[in-house]
């Protein structure tokens, strides 16, 4: 029997992490939704989310992390920022 010596977690390609984090926030969004915020999309969830994001994307489990910890509260501060400053899709 080898022995491991190393705990190193499985790679997943570009495509299947990108619809993991979609997947992630589409949940996200219909969480908000039963919140009574009914508009919210997951690509609301990620644009708020990823904004923060100035040098690229985070280790996956701080990704993972922003998106499940979002509140409402500040989802709804990111959308009024974002009205005010005229950047409404």
């Amino acid at each position: 029997m080898e022995e491991q010596t190393e705990h190193t977690a499985p790679i997943m390609e570009e495509a299947e992490l990108n619809e993991v984090v979609r997947k992630l926030c589409i949940s996200k969004a219909e969480e908000l939704n039963l919140h009574g915020y009914e508009q919210v999309t997951g690509e609301d969830v990620w644009e708020c989310v990823s904004g923060k994001y100035k040098r690229g994307l985070p280790p996956l489990h701080q990704l993972v992390n922003d998106v499940l910890s979002l509140k409402a509260h500040t989802f709804m501060n990111w959308l009024m920022v974002r009205t005010l400053k005229g950047d409404q899709a």
